[in-house]
């Protein structure tokens, strides 16, 4: 018997990360160690390690998910309240 996750509809990952960021995170990895040998410039690899760090994914929500969700919700479209008072009937006491 084979067990399959979401019913075949999840997102393929390795470890803590999904493939799309380990491909992402192994080429510019690849890049800034070659950036850093060749012209001692270490801050590709510092962005490198920042990205893998932010698209660790903990039950299926990553850490940049959750800064893109949360900036979204605050600054992007703030939510807006509405008050309006409610007549009470003396029926109703």
């Amino acid at each position: 018997m084979y067990l399959y996750p979401n019913n075949l509809k999840a997102k393929p990952t390795l470890w803590l990360w999904q493939l799309k960021d380990i491909v992402i995170i192994g080429g510019s990895g690849l890049i800034s160690v070659i950036i850093y040998t060749q012209f001692n410039i270490i801050h590709f690899l510092v962005i490198t390690a920042v990205y893998a760090l932010l698209s660790l994914r903990f039950d299926d929500m990553s850490i940049m998910d959750f800064i893109i969700h949360s900036c979204h919700f605050f600054i992007i479209q703030p939510q807006t309240y509405t008050w309006k008072k409610e007549r009470i009937d003396k029926d109703d006491l």
